[in-house]
Order: C-alpha cells, then structure tokens, then sequence
C-alpha cells in the first residue's frame, strides 16, 4: 500500500514514526503546547462556519470532523481513541461557551491567531530539532500529533496500550 494511505500502518507504527521525528527536548515541549492549541483552534474554526439554522446548530461542522477523527482513531487504537474523544468533546464545549460568548466572529479571530501563533511554535520546534515536520512527508501525521501526545499523557497515568 502507498505509505500515504491512512490505513496501511498500526497505530504503535505511526506513533513511532511520529516520535522519532521529534527527539529534541524543546521540540516535544513546543509540541506538548502547541499540538492541543492548534487541535482547539481548528475546531473553533469549524464551529464558526455557517450552518443552515433550519436544519443545524452551529458547530456542526466541528462535530462532524470530531466524529470522522474520531472514527479513524479507534479503528486504529480503542485506548487512543475513547481518549482522544473525550479530549475533543472537552475542546467542543469550550467552542460551545466561547461562541456563545464571543460569537461567531470573535470566536473566529481568537482561533486563527491561536492556530497562526501555535503553528509559528511548531516550526520553531522543528528549528531545534534539526527536522522538518513530518506532515511534509504524509499529511497523516496532522493526525498522529494529537495522538502522540495522548499516548504518552496516558501511558504516564498507567493506561498502558493493550494487544
């Protein structure tokens, strides 16, 4: 299979990958700050498009991508993926409250400059580093940062992977 295709590699696969790109102190730092802002600013941005109020409620785009990430992390990791949803409903209600106090817009400029400065991180990351980031090599790896982190965060608190 083409090493761009999302579903020819296990998970502890592109964990590994994923973290030997990133073996510098100040790049897993950077990362540990930035990966979360930038997952949150993207659904804030999905929840600030427009939705047909008739038929939809606003954030409806941002569930929608929740649930197709979602979908993916667990068919790949059970463990990885409760976790990760639970972590993207958390982000969900905080898009929740802040449009519903910032509205759409203000909540939508808050999100970019979280995304732009989060990812201007991530770049500074990869100068320490001495790498560009693994995305340049397969755009799945937008999805394996969250899932990283996580799998670290949880190994941490006990939850080991289970085979």
């Amino acid at each position: 299979m083409p090493s761009n295709s999302l579903d020819a590699r296990s998970m502890r696969d592109w964990l590994d990958s994923y973290s030997h790109d990133h073996q510098n102190p100040t790049n897993r730092l950077l990362h540990w700050i930035c990966v979360p802002l930038i997952a949150w600013s993207v659904i804030a941005l999905l929840w600030t498009i427009p939705v047909p109020e008739a038929w939809l409620h606003p954030g409806a785009w941002a569930v929608f991508a929740i649930v197709l990430a979602f979908t993916w992390y667990w068919k790949h990791s059970h463990r990885l993926g409760a976790a990760l949803l639970a972590t993207l409903v958390v982000f969900a209600l905080i898009c929740y409250v802040a449009f519903q106090q910032l509205g759409a817009s203000q909540l939508r400029w808050l999100a970019i400059g979280v995304f732009v400065i989060a990812w201007i991180g991530q770049f500074i990351g990869h100068v320490f580093e001495g790498r560009r980031p693994s995305f340049f090599t397969d755009l799945a790896y937008l999805l394996i940062g969250p899932a990283w982190l996580m799998d670290k965060l949880l190994r941490r608190l006990g939850f080991k992977e289970t085979t």
